[in-house]
């Protein structure tokens, strides 16, 4: 079967948490894969599988002692009470899984000029411990990891997750190689907000003309100022008018015109684009599952009209 979209998308079926029931819908990114394929949005040799980081990269961001307690199981109730969802080895797996897969993105979009990650996002992970379902933060090993290799100086992350993505701001706070970009609901998880490079903290209700006209401005002026060799997109799904964890009112065509846009402003400067998840807990889950595989179409109508070229990050 010939390949369909003009990238590569990174899933491995271990990415589900292993959560059972909660509020978090771990089994959502087989759904994704699942309607990419039946949709015809994507062949099966779009499709690329991941190893899990290596400890290595892993340690470029977070602590030998949060590593080790996930690796031995030995988080205190703290911990556990902070990460929001019980430990088990498959979460374990699955957070190690993600990070490799952003790494493998990150690694495709330098050449192809986009590649999407069926997980990964988990923006609120620490250094030295976990919050708000997320243990690894699989972005900032990405970033990491590709500074370390040699391809990418500078990174820019654009987080439309409704919540602030507060462990993306402290890892890389005092960085003037990575610019974050947070939009987010002002009123809502974390309490507790470092400072990105740029925060657009949105009013509740906010629609998708507000969100937009915040967005759009945004992140045209970041990209020509900061000049990052890979954008990173850390696409929450949870700005949806019907999600249980937030309190905007976007549409999903304006979800769907928010991804487009950014994609349209990175690759118009050719900047690369690496797309990873993030939040989505619409109380119907074929919502969230649909507005996660709109990312994708909008990134495969992105790609088509700005193709990479053998000039650019080679």
């Amino acid at each position: 079967m010939k390949a369909l979209v003009p990238f590569k998308i990174v899933y491995h079926e271990r990415y589900d948490l292993n959560l059972g029931p909660h509020v978090f819908p771990s089994q959502k990114f087989r759904l994704i894969y699942e309607a990419l394929l039946r949709d015809h949005i994507a062949a099966p040799e779009d499709f690329l599988l991941p190893r899990p980081a290596t400890d290595e990269d892993i340690l470029r961001v977070h602590t030998s002692d949060w590593v080790r307690k996930l690796k031995t199981g030995t988080l205190t109730a703290t911990d556990v009470m902070k990460l929001e969802v019980p430990y088990s080895p498959e979460l374990v797996e699955a957070v190690w899984l993600a990070a490799g897969g952003s790494i493998l993105a990150a690694q495709s979009a330098l050449r192809d000029g986009f590649a999407s990650n069926l997980s990964g996002g988990f923006h609120h992970a620490y250094p030295g411990h976990g919050e708000g379902f997320c243990a690894i933060h699989d972005v900032a090993v990405a970033i990491r990891k590709l500074q370390a290799d040699g391809p990418v100086k500078k990174a820019i992350v654009v987080d439309t997750d409704v919540h602030h993505g507060n462990g993306t701001a402290a890892i890389f706070r005092n960085d003037n190689t990575v610019f974050t970009l947070s939009i987010h609901q002002e009123n809502n998880y974390p309490a507790h907000k470092p400072p990105s490079s740029l925060d657009l903290n949105m009013d509740d209700r906010a629609d998708d003309e507000e969100y937009l006209g915040a967005l759009i401005p945004a992140v045209r002026k970041s990209l020509d100022e900061f000049q990052p060799d890979i954008l990173f997109y850390v696409g929450g799904a949870d700005p949806y008018c019907e999600d249980q964890l937030g309190g905007l009112s976007l549409t999903k065509e304006g979800l769907k015109q928010r991804d487009r846009f950014v994609f349209e402003e990175a690759r118009k400067r050719r900047i690369p684009v690496a797309t990873t998840l993030a939040g989505g807990y619409a109380r119907r889950l074929e919502d969230t599952v649909r507005i996660h595989v709109n990312t994708i179409l909008a990134a495969q109508e992105v790609a088509g009209k700005y193709p990479q070229t053998s000039s650019t990050h080679g």
